[in-house]
């Protein structure tokens, strides 16, 4: 899906700066990335407040990522013939309708509807807000661009989750999801008066094109990788929280604290990873993920002393996000190579493989956490295998097509 805008308008933006608009689509993507992460910091208080188990807990993190993952898609191809502006300031009005319902739910289950409502706003914002961004400044700034509102998800982790984890933990997980949604009110404004009116759009994006890039085999097999090898983290990045203070011995007030360092790393992380990951992506996700795996593996022994937990805390945050350049940069180079013009569409369809990939590793956790042989401090190391065979399938897929380059 192309979104263009006049360019008289883009260059005389362009002469004067980054646009105001950037930055209201940048404050959404703060908002929007931070309930995609928060539940971690809170499942303890969810759990009990509305008397279910910590396993049972972590299903508002995988039915949040499933309706990213089946949303995105779907909606992408139902609203392509929307205006841009009004879709994203309905975007930004459901996310905020989902949250007000998230934090008056008087049951788990309705918390749990209002958060795969929810996710519904992040998967199509994220796509069409991406292609905005493009549109807003001159050519060679594009990038840049894209960056800037990507940046409000990375700024999320690193102080929106540990801010709705101390409210959390202090004022109840109602007031979460009010501040959530205020966080949501400010975003809709500024998109509302910020963003332009004369946005345009080319031919909507349709079910069977992106049919058409999941029945290739090598774009299918990175969907796989990208769904193994960082949803694997999130067998024990569901539960951190609950194996900081169970097992490590943590104070919930010191959890956010360590939510914090996490969510640093992964900023640093994600950074490294964009710069390494240029000219062989394959190549270096293989040794990223395998990192990955051992890291993983170690914290299976570390989170039972806290100075070493705090330090090998630190090396995952490093790792688990910094493979998400190189997944995007390997499925776009794949679809050159086979299927030269589903670019876009690949890299969609991989977005969702992401939030498949926290989804399924959120209901593993779970699962691990309530079998009786393993329990909670198995997560890390079952994370690790997990991680490790999106690895091996990384090799695969190297092996299979060389060194592609763009």
């Amino acid at each position: 899906m192309d979104v263009v805008t006049s360019m008289p308008v883009a260059e005389t933006r362009a002469r004067k700066g980054l646009p105001a608009a950037l930055w209201a689509l940048t404050i959404s993507a703060f908002a929007i990335g931070t309930t995609e992460f928060v539940a971690v910091g809170i499942l303890p208080t969810i759990a009990q407040s509305l008397h279910v188990s910590i396993s049972s807990s972590g299903l508002l993190v995988s039915i949040y990522a499933m309706g990213v993952a089946l949303g995105g898609p779907i909606l992408t191809v139902l609203t392509g013939k929307l205006p841009r502006k009004p879709l994203l300031v309905g975007l930004m009005g459901l996310f905020i309708a989902g949250h007000i319902a998230s934090a008056l739910a008087p049951s788990f289950a309705a918390l749990l509807a209002a958060r795969f409502i929810s996710g519904f706003a992040h998967a199509v914002f994220f796509g069409v807000g991406a292609t905005i961004a493009a549109t807003l400044v001159a050519p060679d700034k594009k990038a840049t661009a894209i960056a800037i509102m990507f940046a409000g998800l990375t700024i999320a982790i690193i102080a929106g989750v540990p801010l709705g984890t101390f409210i959390g933990q202090h004022f109840g997980w109602r007031a979460t999801f009010v501040g959530v949604a205020l966080l949501g009110v400010i975003g809709f404004f500024a998109t509302l008066l910020l963003l332009p009116g004369n946005l345009k759009q080319g031919p909507p994006l349709r079910l069977k094109d992106q049919l058409q890039v999941v029945r290739s085999g090598p774009i299918l097999l990175v969907l796989a990788i990208t769904a193994l090898g960082y949803g694997g983290t999130f067998v024990t990045f569901t539960y951190l929280a609950t194996l900081l203070e169970k097992i490590s011995g943590f104070s919930a007030g010191a959890v956010g604290w360590l939510l914090l360092v996490y969510g640093v790393a992964i900023a640093l992380g994600n950074m490294i990873g964009g710069k390494v990951a240029n000219i062989n992506p394959a190549r270096v996700l293989i040794r990223l993920f395998m990192l990955q795996a051992l890291v993983l593996l170690l914290f299976t022994f570390t989170v039972h002393y806290q100075a070493p937990a705090v330090i090998t805390l630190f090396a995952m945050g490093l790792l688990s996000f910094a493979n998400v350049p190189g997944l995007q940069l390997y499925i776009v180079q794949l679809a050159e190579k086979y299927l030269p013009g589903t670019e876009d569409i690949s890299s969609s369809l991989n977005i969702s493989a992401f939030n498949l990939g926290v989804a399924i590793g959120a209901y593993v956790g779970g699962f691990v956490v309530d079998h009786a042989a393993l329990g909670l401090g198995a997560t890390p190391w079952i994370g690790a295998l997990i991680v490790l065979l999106g690895g091996v399938l990384t090799v695969y897929s190297y092996r299979r097509n060389g060194e592609v380059k763009e």
